[in-house]
């Protein structure tokens, strides 16, 4: 890929996504497997320190918000935050063969043009946002959403619901009893809200407690294919908030979340 970014912020979210995904591939080929807490260590590391130079690199007047990095007040003032998750799915990034892994790089701003809103300034929103999936060879992004997922083929087929592979929340259980749900095991959450956007599963819901840089990204794919994605109580998700903990959430088709949140808030 060109090492000079487009102008654009969607265009840049997905270089600059892709570009950390690549490196991470790489950084995979060059240590194995041998050591996997090695291997997560530096793929954590190096990939903010790429997201980071290249943001101050290109885009020096933004603030940045990195799992990796350290929390400054100063974002809450500034007009353009960039929310990343260097490496989401650090556990899976470890384990030879799994592709459940993935790259967040948002963009949010407190205020958007009149001319992008069509009504006036809008405030507080992510613009921006890519979701590489370096092992799946993808990345979604809000300069070229994807397509509203296909429906499921059969009516009255059960939901098909992302879930964590090693500690799905215990909501789960309790709407499976008034639902028909039918659990898909998968690792990050950047990859759950993926197969939603593709349409390999129907909902993600997670109640176990997240951060901002969990969902901002493919939250902004999400809705820009047009999905549904709400905190579980149907409230807005709200980003760069002092505390970035944003413990909850539901992405999934718009037709599916009156009765998916009738249900959680039931």
């Amino acid at each position: 890929m060109t090492d000079l970014p487009p102008a654009t912020d969607g265009g840049f979210a997905r270089w600059l996504a892709q570009r950390a995904g690549d490196m991470l591939l790489k950084l995979r080929e060059e240590m194995g497997y041998a050591d996997p807490a090695a291997l997560r260590k530096a793929g954590d590391r190096l990939s903010h320190e790429l997201l980071v130079e290249q943001l101050t690199r290109w885009r020096p007047a933004d603030a940045i918000l990195s799992e990796e990095g350290a929390d400054s007040a100063a974002r809450l003032q500034a007009e353009r935050v960039w929310i990343v998750d260097p490496l989401d799915g650090t556990r899976e990034f470890g384990e030879e063969g799994r592709a459940d892994w993935a790259v967040h790089v948002a963009l949010y701003c407190r205020a958007t043009p009149a001319s992008l809103s069509g009504t006036g300034a809008v405030r507080g929103r992510l613009t921006a946002g890519a979701v590489a999936l370096p092992a799946q060879h993808c990345v979604l992004g809000t300069d070229a959403p994807p397509p509203f997922p296909p429906m499921p083929g059969v009516q009255g087929e059960p939901i098909r619901m992302a879930a964590s592979r090693t500690r799905p929340p215990a909501l789960l259980e309790t709407l499976a009893g008034k639902l028909p749900i039918e659990l898909v095991p998968m690792g990050s959450a950047g990859a759950k809200i993926a197969a939603v956007i593709d349409g390999a599963v129907d909902a993600y819901v997670h109640a176990g407690g997240q951060y901002e840089w969990d969902s901002a990204a493919p939250v902004a794919v999400a809705l820009a294919t047009g999905l549904h994605a709400s905190r579980i109580d149907g409230t807005t998700l709200e980003y760069n908030q002092p505390d970035p903990r944003l413990p909850d959430l539901v992405v999934c088709r718009k037709a599916l979340a009156p009765s998916l949140l009738a249900a959680i808030n039931s």
